[in-house]
């Protein structure tokens, strides 16, 4: 069963900075991508960012320059990814969701979705 945790999220004023963070655990082959969307009050999930295995990384086009994707590999069955958020404006208030593309086995990779986080910019 495979696990994604999200935390780091909260309410920051215009300008301000924030790390999110999400820790994939449990039994699984590889984690193939894991990265970010956000889901605003009355619009569409869009992608924020994402992070490969090999560790190519892509930003949307809006959130270039101010956000950036990490990841660290901490055992074979633990990893974490990060979203830093620089200059954060009020329309980047949303619900965040971590995602994996996950393989439970060597034949099998699905997307695995973490429970959200609320990122809430506003003075």
């Amino acid at each position: 069963q495979v696990r994604l945790v999200e935390s780091g999220g909260g309410l920051v004023q215009p300008g301000g900075s924030l790390r999110l963070s999400c820790a994939a655990s449990g039994s699984f082959f590889s984690i193939n991508a894991m990265g970010w969307y956000r889901q605003a009050a009355g619009k569409q999930r869009e992608l924020v960012a994402t992070i490969t295995r090999g560790g190519n990384t892509n930003i949307a086009d809006s959130m270039k320059g101010r956000f950036t994707i990490s990841r660290d590999n901490i055992a074979n069955t633990a990893n974490t990814v990060y979203l830093q958020m620089n200059s954060l404006k009020p329309e980047d208030t949303a619900v965040y969701y971590c995602y994996g593309f996950i393989a439970t086995t060597s034949a099998l990779a699905s997307t695995h979705w973490g429970q959200g986080t609320q990122v809430t910019v506003s003075s």
